[in-house]
């Protein structure tokens, strides 16, 4: 972490706080936030921000010592109105973002919801964040319930290092774009430096929400915005294995553990420990076993279902449904193939002590973590931890997060009964050697992936220095290149347009010069001793409509053609060149651009191009990459050349390329002295590597480049070319 502090900023505080008349007490909470974070907290020096629960009946003196107290464990409570938390957290955090994330869009509410209580409340956090700051800190924000948090620190701290992690699914977009607020709490999630998920699919989902929703461009596992990298990161989160194994072995679970086993007797145990929510698929894991029964008379007094239900948010009256639809299922279920003995299920609707449940975990043949959309879902760990003897049987959901770590579980389709039926049945069926071998396997990697480890690889990668050759030239280089620029006796520019002079724009004739770009080049080529050439892959017609007046040198089709001045006839190819290619190659873009809704095709004379910057981003890039193959195919043994540029794949009579253009200024009568060259993408690589090394070049926007400086979008290239008339 550098030395700076670490502000950690969650809905709800590592602390449970008791108030028992005029006594304050506090006790550790045991969720996987609170662990992985609590050593972190303790080291850094810094404060935990968050709710430390309904306050509101504390007189002044008790919300003074509170105050005190935890101010003693560097804790900074915002404190929220039964409203607020009606609004904020149940009828929106838990009402539509809750069940949006989890794909089950049936749960959502039909009015508007509660946005406005919810923005205000994060707008409360941020402010509390911004108070305790202090040049150095880190800040990591947590979870769904903060989602807007992070953009509005960015707006207050634009220099901090902000971080952000989502403990539940990012949906695919197509199923996060239902929100009606998705777009601010996409921009909202790129204030961060560094946004964190559990699996690779969740990232996945994000870059291509905020290409489909958001209008950027994301690469791998990062966008930029002008001159900031926003990262992403996949950090799998763990839990403290170790302290489950110590638990494990202890006197007070052995006991517990001797009761379970006692009271069970020779019945083989299945065991559930779920949070009472709708998305941990516990209604189909009861039918299983009930079809199971139904097929095995034998099995309805050897088998035993414990199903520890944590009562979760009991004012919420879709959770109150959902309780009576469990606890009726049961009730059927046992009434139905109980004996006289024994009832297949025991269910316990309530919290347990940590004890009991490593008792369980180790007493438990079969553990079913069978949710039916889960970020990681830690319980599937800690049955894993806490397995001290080798054995036991892990039934994870394939729609669980902790599958991507977790591979010698036995999977299943949480919606699929039947499935769930049969996985039930083939655990139970497990032969002890393999038994052991699975356990082994996974104990050993949740011992070696812990909590502790997915903190500190989260802050060290949000500590780490962005990637600096992304970012833009220092001020004081950029300046000497003006000086330069300047004192160069016979100074030549040369413009590329789209993504140089102006942003790409959805369609290319979208993207029309404005008057205050037009007066900027006029005025450069009015400059003494100073010549300007637009150097475009646009065709020529266009490039002569929209410059043809000013007086500058114009390249059209990436230097197929050639205008020295206004008054000066175009010069273009060789006579007789051959475009016996074009019908085959136009062929092949109509066959793709059918298969690729919102890519379209530009023919210009001596070349064609397939556009797809409007096409879905996943799509897109595929296509293209196969177009590449399929044009490279078709063309072998013929006169021409294929280029990809930014969202665009062309295809051009060979020689028409951005070098010739440094070839023909370099053997020009006098040559310039100096030559600026400004781009931004592929086709402008070639110009760059065809200068002199005396050339200042200028990549304009992120992405890898050779040109000795960096500018971060068009707007910071023209105040730089406006900087020259000074």
């Amino acid at each position: 972490m550098n030395g700076g502090r670490l502000l950690i900023v969650s809905n709800r505080l590592p602390i449970t706080t008791k108030i028992s008349g005029d006594q304050i007490t506090f006790s550790q909470a045991s969720g996987g936030l609170a662990t992985g974070l609590r050593s972190c907290h303790e080291r850094s020096g810094g404060v935990w921000i968050g709710w430390p629960g309904l306050t509101s009946r504390l007189s002044p003196k008790q919300r003074s010592d509170l105050d005190r107290q935890l101010a003693e464990l560097r804790i900074v409570p915002i404190y929220l109105t039964r409203r607020e938390v009606k609004e904020f957290y149940e009828e929106f955090s838990n009402s539509v973002l809750w069940p949006v994330f989890h794909y089950l869009l049936d749960r959502v509410p039909r009015g508007p919801g509660a946005w406005d209580s919810y923005r205000r409340v994060n707008e409360r956090f941020a402010e509390m964040v911004v108070q305790r700051y202090q040049p150095g800190d880190l800040i990591w924000v947590h979870d769904y319930h903060l989602l807007l948090v992070p953009g509005l620190l960015r707006q207050r701290l634009p220099n901090a290092r902000i971080g952000f992690f989502l403990h539940i699914p990012f949906p695919a977009a197509e199923v996060f774009r239902v929100l009606p607020w998705r777009r601010e709490i996409l921009e909202s999630l790129i204030g961060a430096d560094l946004v964190g998920f559990h699996t690779y699919s969740y990232m996945q989902h994000f870059a291509t929400a905020l290409a489909d929703l958001a209008g950027l461009e994301p690469e791998d596992d990062c966008v930029w915005l002008d001159d900031r990298e926003v990262r992403f990161g996949v950090f799998p989160m763990g839990i403290d294995a170790e302290a489950f194994r110590q638990l494990a072995i202890s006197p007070a679970v052995e006991e517990e553990l001797r009761a379970i086993k006692a009271d069970a007797g020779p019945r083989t145990i299945l065991l559930g420990v779920d949070r009472l929510d709708y998305t941990k698929g516990i209604p189909r894991r009861l039918l299983a076993l009930e079809a199971l029964l139904q097929a095995d008379p034998y099995l309805r007094d050897h088998l035993r279902l414990i199903q520890v239900a944590v009562p979760s948010r009991d004012e919420v009256p879709s959770y109150q449904e959902f309780q009576r639809e469990i606890e009726g299922l049961i009730g059927r279920i046992n009434g139905t193939y109980g004996t006289v003995t024994s009832v297949p299920i025991h269910y316990l609707h309530q919290s347990i002590s940590m004890e009991r449940l490593v008792a369980l975990y180790r007493a438990a043949h079969v553990m079913l973590v069978t949710p039916l959309r889960d970020g990681m879902n830690l319980v599937a760990k800690e049955y894993v931890a806490s397995r001290v003897d080798d054995d036991g049987v892990l039934v994870l959901s394939e729609f669980a997060g902790a599958g991507d770590e977790l591979h010698e579980a036995v999977f299943v389709n949480a919606y699929d009964v039947r499935d769930l039926t049969a996985k039930i049945r083939e655990a139970l069926a497990l032969r002890p050697e393999e038994r052991v071998a699975r356990m082994r396997a996974m104990r050993q990697r949740v011992t070696s992936h812990d909590v502790h480890q997915w903190a500190d690889n989260f802050l060290g990668a949000l500590a780490s220095p962005p990637r600096a050759e992304r970012h833009p030239t220092p001020e004081v280089s950029l300046n000497d290149a003006l000086g330069r620029l300047r004192l160069a006796e016979r100074l030549a520019i040369l413009l590329d347009y789209d993504g140089t002079l102006v942003p790409i724009a959805p369609t290319p004739d979208q993207a029309v010069p404005d008057g205050e770009l037009l007066s900027l080049i006029s005025a450069l080529a009015q400059r003494p001793r100073t010549a300007v050439e637009i150097v475009s892959g646009r065709a020529r017609d266009q490039i002569e409509a929209w410059f043809g007046a000013l007086p500058i040198a114009l390249s059209a089709e990436h230097g197929t053609w050639f205008r020295p001045g206004p008054a000066a006839v175009w010069q273009g190819p060789v006579d007789g060149a051959s475009l016996d290619w074009l019908p085959e190659v136009r062929a092949i873009l109509e066959e793709f651009t059918s298969a690729t809704p919102g890519s379209f095709i530009e023919e210009k004379t001596t070349s064609i191009a397939w556009h797809y910057r409007r096409a879905a981003r996943g799509l897109g890039q595929m296509q293209a990459r196969e177009l590449r193959v399929r044009l490279s195919q078709a063309t072998t043994g013929r006169a021409v050349d294929i280029l990809e540029g930014k969202k665009v794949v062309e295809v051009l009579s060979r020689g028409a390329r951005k070098a010739g253009v440094v070839h023909r200024l370099l053997a020009a009568e006098p040559p310039p002295t100096l030559i600026a060259a400004f781009g931004d993408d592929r086709t402008d690589e070639e110009l760059f590597a065809a200068l002199p090394p005396t050339a200042v070049t200028l990549h304009v926007g992120p992405g890898a480049s050779m040109a000795k400086q960096r500018l971060r979008n068009p707007a910071a290239a023209r105040a730089f070319l406006a900087a020259l008339l000074r």
